[in-house]
């Protein structure tokens, strides 16, 4: 039996209710409500960020690659990571991976890939790189390149648990002509809103790391960048996916960018 603890709000959750999805609890809710009240634009931020994953799998996809590890998969939210990848390559191997409850429960709806492909799960937190690689090995060969995906996740990963050598330790494993995929959240833009949304979310429980764009780009250190490098999340390749609405009525605080291993 699968315990969900519905007593403080859980990263996964607010986002599935910023989405309009309904994976969430009151408690989820309550502090999505108190996010907006900062900046109303949360929802957007968050249409803009899957939009982000929908664009650089499809250019990945077109570039060759056949083979996901996605970290912080999230609750499923379709179209999946698998569901764009496998439209433009039948054949990709996708690995989800995350370390919560709720969407270990919802598992079973992203299993459903393409008779050519292989989609499965596994239940894993980043900070264990180590259980992550032996769980994706029986499904990924990586001696083939692989596009490592953690999209809105690193945010919610302090300096104090080692965030860069995580994915030092992670991209360490893979062959050359992989790619590292990341989106994040920033307060380059909004310090105040910022300083403000850390603090309410630290008080329900939930650490928010938000970088700067010296700091972000320091996960692509040793890798070769995609242009257009990095850049706010919905100007990177924008021609690949429709445009959210109302991305461009404000400033989308964050970076997201693609780089590949050489």
């Amino acid at each position: 039996m699968v315990e969900i603890d519905t007593g403080k709000p859980h990263p996964a959750r607010m986002y599935d209710w910023y989405l309009g999805g309904k994976d969430n609890y009151p408690v989820d809710e309550a502090m999505g409500r108190q996010m907006l009240t900062l900046d109303p634009r949360v929802p957007v931020m968050a249409r803009v960020n899957r939009a982000f994953m929908h664009r650089s799998t499809r250019w990945l996809a077109g570039h060759g690659v056949r083979q996901f590890l996605d970290i912080g998969t999230g609750i499923p939210t379709e179209p999946n990571l698998h569901q764009v990848a496998q439209r433009v390559a039948p054949d990709a191997r996708v690995v989800y991976c995350d370390n919560d409850p709720i969407v270990l429960a919802h598992a079973g709806a992203l299993l459903r890939g393409t008779d050519e492909g292989v989609t499965e799960y596994l239940q894993a937190d980043v900070r264990d790189p180590g259980a992550i690689i032996e769980g994706a090995r029986k499904i990924l060969d990586f001696g083939r390149p692989v596009a490592l995906s953690l999209v809105a996740l690193l945010h919610f990963v302090p300096d104090e648990d080692g965030a860069h050598e995580l994915v030092g330790r992670l991209l360490s494993e893979l062959s050359s002509g992989s790619y590292l995929v990341l989106s994040h959240a920033t307060a380059d833009f909004t310090p105040e809103e910022s300083a403000a949304a850390t603090e309410k979310l630290k008080a329900a429980g939930v650490t928010l790391a938000l970088r700067s764009r010296e700091e972000f780009s320091r996960f692509f250190g040793g890798l070769e960048l995609v242009e257009p490098g990095v850049e706010v999340p919905h100007r990177w390749h924008p021609e690949l996916g429709e445009p959210v609405p109302g991305q461009d009525d404000g400033v989308i605080p964050g970076y997201g960018a693609v780089g590949r291993k050489p």
